[in-house]
């Protein structure tokens, strides 16, 4: 294996899965979703899934005239990086599960074990995507590390700029998808916390009408759906749009419970950019500015963050998978061998 191919970056969600296969020269090669696995409490079914899905890297980098360099594999929940495992993720229903080495011996037995694997947390990739990563890649084919504006010059400027800027002091990443959790980006760099930073999602409700239930199951694009009837978020922002009551008294509780969440973010941490994203955001005004309106009205005598949607959308974590391939395959061809990839560590661009 040379030191360059394609990376390939899988980022599994609580319903869906995100895969990205991306050409050394950032080309966006392949895009996909898949169905995430359901009733897989070992991941099982998860690792022969990532297993199908290397081997259709593998073609379809060789038809495009490359190899495969890497698989970046990220997950939600608590995460152990470095012991490969996942600690806790409730909406996947895994404990203290072994998701590495279950996926390593998938891709052995699949013939595709020549390539390194990095394993991660989904948020934090996302996060590190947000932060390193350029503009988005457009459709499969297009550039993953410029922005679609038409002036190759303007964009290259306005990226690095934009990078730079959330490169230093604090950034909060918040993925309002499927469940709820975050990820603090300080200068440059995001913080594990040893696994368990960012499970805002998980905070009970002490008070008021939801007291009892997890941030989560308010503020999520999944709760936002099930409170609403409505078999997605989409459909349940539809329904908001259409003035149905029920959809309404979702919406703006997802947003009451969220701005909470978001305030007490900035005022601990002295976030300076809020970043939202997961598939609520891409609802745009409708959540963005009732959402800026309760955090502003939350954080008087606090210095008000910039409150901004994902530049990469719902593909960030995605892309930050991606991420942290390259890594894993730079330090295969440094040490001959490398099977994991530390969040903290990357400093690489897409």
């Amino acid at each position: 294996m040379t030191a360059n191919g394609a990376a390939l970056g899988i980022d599994v969600g609580g319903t869906s899965i995100k895969v990205r296969l991306v050409a050394d020269d950032g080309r966006v090669l392949e895009e996909q979703r898949v169905p995430t696995p359901r009733e897989d409490p070992q991941a099982i079914a998860l690792a022969e899934l990532v297993a199908t899905l290397g081997q259709r890297a593998r073609t379809v980098a060789r038809r495009r005239g490359t190899e495969l360099g890497a698989i970046g594999l990220v997950v939600p929940g608590v995460v152990d990086e470095d012991a490969g495992r996942s600690v806790l993720s409730v909406n996947l229903g895994w404990r203290d599960v072994p998701v590495r080495a279950r996926v390593d011996d998938a891709l052995r037995a699949a013939g595709v074990d020549a390539v390194p694997l990095a394993f991660g947390h989904d948020v934090r990739a996302g996060a590190l995507a947000e932060v390193r990563a350029a503009g988005p890649g457009a459709a499969p084919g297009g550039p993953l590390a410029t922005d679609t504006d038409t002036d190759t010059d303007t964009v290259t400027d306005t990226a690095t700029d934009t990078i730079a800027a959330l490169g230093r002091g604090t950034v909060a990443f918040v993925p309002v998808g499927t469940g709820l959790a975050s990820a603090l980006v300080v200068d440059g760099r995001v913080v594990p916390g040893g696994g368990w930073a960012g499970e805002v999602g998980q905070v009970r409700i002490r008070d008021g009408a939801h007291a009892g239930l997890r941030v989560e199951e308010v503020a999520s694009a999944g709760a936002v759906a099930r409170r609403s009837g409505a078999p997605s978020a989409h459909d349940a922002m539809l329904r908001v749009l259409d003035g149905d009551p029920v959809a309404r008294r979702a919406w703006d509780d997802c947003v009451d419970v969220l701005a909470d969440t978001l305030a007490w973010l900035t005022a601990v941490a002295g976030c300076h950019t809020l970043i939202v994203g997961g598939g609520l955001a891409q609802s745009g005004p409708l959540l963005f500015d009732p959402l800026r309106a309760a955090v502003a009205d939350r954080l008087a005598g606090v210095r008000l963050p910039e409150l901004v949607g994902a530049r990469h959308g719902d593909a960030a974590g995605a892309i930050g998978a991606v991420l942290l391939a390259r890594q894993a395959r730079a330090g295969s061809a440094q040490a001959g061998s490398a099977r994991a990839a530390s969040v903290p560590d990357v400093a690489v661009t897409a």
